[in-house]
């Protein structure tokens, strides 16, 4: 119990509390959030521009909004869980209101400052949308094909007319790759009959993550961090499975073992890469559980090169390079809506040797599932904008387990960056328990359930 209090009471002091600072001034969300089940409303708002956020309210509660103009009018104010009358009167301030019902069902809303009548301008909402559905992406022409042992994937190839692309060696796992779809759709009823073929797959593409911004004051100073004498047993390694790394400050580059890449070499980039910005949320978070000295290190692994998106083959060849490579903690701050029961299996065998997996939740806020986290072997970390709080952005899913802050301070080249979303949370979670591990002598498993433990997602933060 004292070790959950201790990460809680950590996190608060050293990422939560500063980043709620900064939120008045850079970071800036200007968000709001109707829950049309409870009818309350959440606000975080910071110079927000009158016009945009009735526009805003209108879309998500329906209402038909009349204002009397008010050039210049901004709000700044931050709330949970008002009832719309108590909101109204802090949102607006100095001004008036009045809520009326229609005939059909239908409330109006007048703001003004001198008569309802003189609130004669219409704000008018976007209709809400609609949640899509899941945009299930396949690369066109695949074919993931995984073979019993012994078999050969020359002879299988030749016979179906395709390319070998890609193998995952040690999973007996190939690409292959056709002229067109109909053939792929031939080459796996041909294949489903075939006693040398253990399974077959689609391949999927994997969205590269947003990139960090940059920042011209952060509440949080560069990372401080001693890498202390590797164990001879018992070291723990991070597998970040991402974009590619750059060099880090040499103060933390130490902590970063030889990249593998398994798409190819990426290009360069004036502002930290999204696996650059996760591997300085990892080190913060050990700074946070360590105290600042840790035998941690980071083994990086390209998924996308200087391609756009990977695709579920090259992520579960990235993870099982990772595991190659001794590492004991993998972090997923990716995914899709497509689901892959190809890389659904290799997160199967790796977990079955109690190797925790992180995965980011998604950064819509939606309840469907998002792949890998949705897998239940998977820990499923979403993001909190605020103690307690999940981010207005943040998928609040069944299949969460966990949830861990979502925004990061980060530097490249002297430069500080912000990053926000659920991979961000994802790596803390990652972070917090290789440190934990770490430093408090228990094992990987322990210290991931540890860490789910301490910082739950019971589903009612939202």
């Amino acid at each position: 119990m004292f070790m959950h209090h201790s990460i809680r009471k950590a996190l608060c002091t050293l990422v939560l509390l500063p980043l709620m600072a900064f939120a008045a001034s850079s970071m800036a969300n200007n968000a709001l959030r109707w829950h049309a089940d409870r009818e309350v409303l959440d606000a975080d708002l910071t110079h927000a521009e009158l016009i945009p956020t009735l526009e805003n309210l209108a879309a998500q509660t329906g209402w038909h909004i009349y204002l009397e103009p008010t050039p210049g009018k901004t709000f700044t104010t931050k709330f949970t869980g008002l009832s719309r009358g108590h909101a109204m009167r802090v949102l607006i301030g100095d001004m008036n209101y009045a809520f009326v019902p229609e005939r059909d069902g239908q409330t109006r809303l007048f703001i003004f400052r001198t008569s309802r009548d003189a609130a004669t301008l219409e704000i008018k909402g976007e209709p809400k949308a609609e949640v899509a559905a899941p945009k299930i992406k396949k690369v066109p022409n695949q074919l993931i094909v995984k073979l019993k042992p012994g078999a050969k994937i020359e002879d299988i190839a030749r016979q179906l007319g395709a390319k070998v692309k890609g193998r995952i060696g040690d999973l007996n796992a190939y690409l292959l790759e056709f002229e067109n779809d109909e053939d792929v759709e031939a080459a796996r009823r041909e294949l489903a009959s075939n006693d040398d073929v253990d399974s077959t797959d689609y391949n999927y593409y994997v969205d590269q993550p947003p990139p960090a911004r940059k920042l011209d004051n952060a509440p949080l100073p560069p990372v401080q961090l001693a890498l202390n004498p590797q164990a001879q047993s018992g070291k723990v390694v991070v597998g970040l499975i991402d974009t590619a790394l750059q060099s880090l400050s040499p103060d933390l580059q130490k902590f970063l073992l030889q990249q593998i890449s398994v798409a190819g070499e990426a290009g360069s980039s004036s502002i930290p890469t999204h696996g650059t910005s996760m591997a300085e949320t990892i080190l913060r978070a050990l700074q946070i559980t360590t105290g600042g000295q840790t035998s941690v290190q980071i083994l990086p692994v390209d998924v996308y090169g200087a391609n756009a998106n990977s695709t579920t083959f090259d992520v579960a060849n990235g993870i099982i390079r990772a595991i190659n490579g001794g590492a004991n903690i993998i972090n997923l701050s990716l995914g899709s809506d497509s689901g892959s029961p190809f890389l659904h299996s290799v997160i199967k065998e790796i977990t079955a040797l109690q190797i925790p997996v992180f995965g980011a939740a998604g950064n819509q806020p939606v309840a469907t599932p998002f792949y890998p986290a949705a897998y239940p072997e998977v820990i499923a970390v979403t993001a909190s904008g605020s103690p307690g709080r999940i981010a207005n952005y943040a998928n609040y899913g069944t299949f969460v387990d966990m949830m861990a802050p979502g925004s990061s301070i980060v530097y490249y080249k002297g430069q500080a960056y912000l990053i926000s979303g659920t991979s961000a949370a994802a790596a803390y979670a990652a972070g917090l328990a290789a440190g934990l591990a770490d430093s408090k002598n228990l094992s990987v498993q322990e210290a991931a359930s540890t860490v789910q433990n301490s910082l739950p997602f019971t589903g009612t933060g939202k």
